[in-house]
């Protein structure tokens, strides 16, 4: 399997209903960094994965609606705990969505999947893996 990551990051803020969040139940800031990995069995007819400027590009996109947002007051996500898993996944469905309407090229149609981190620390992410 072949793939390719690219990478941005994201500041939000939001915060937490249930116990099990502890002191995250208050609003609080979080800069996640973002991996987006493309995987493949086989390279395109370019021999390659995804064109990664067209990737880095809908990364950016994906996210530009959460960055500097309070999470807590954005109308998507009335009522949720914004997790990190959560979010990994909305990013990854967000970049799905994408390249199924042809936005990474036509050669990324033949994507297998993608998996999304949110690092929110040196010692701590959580990833979002959905096949294509």
């Amino acid at each position: 399997m072949f793939s390719v990551t690219v990478r941005d990051h994201v500041m939000v803020a939001h915060s937490f209903r249930g116990e099990v969040f502890g002191p995250a139940q208050k609003l609080h800031g979080a800069t996640f960094l973002v991996d987006a990995t493309f995987r493949r069995a086989e390279l395109d007819a370019d021999n390659i994965v995804v064109d990664i400027g067209l990737a880095t590009q809908r990364l950016r996109e994906a996210l530009a609606d959460l960055n500097y947002r309070n999470l807590d007051e954005h109308p998507e996500f009335a009522g949720t705990n914004t997790s990190t898993e959560f979010l990994a996944k909305v990013v990854a469905d967000r970049l799905a969505e994408r390249v199924h309407a042809g936005d990474l090229g036509e050669g990324a149609r033949g994507l297998d999947g993608i998996a999304v981190t949110l690092h929110e620390s040196h010692v701590a992410w959580a990833s979002y893996e959905r096949p294509l």
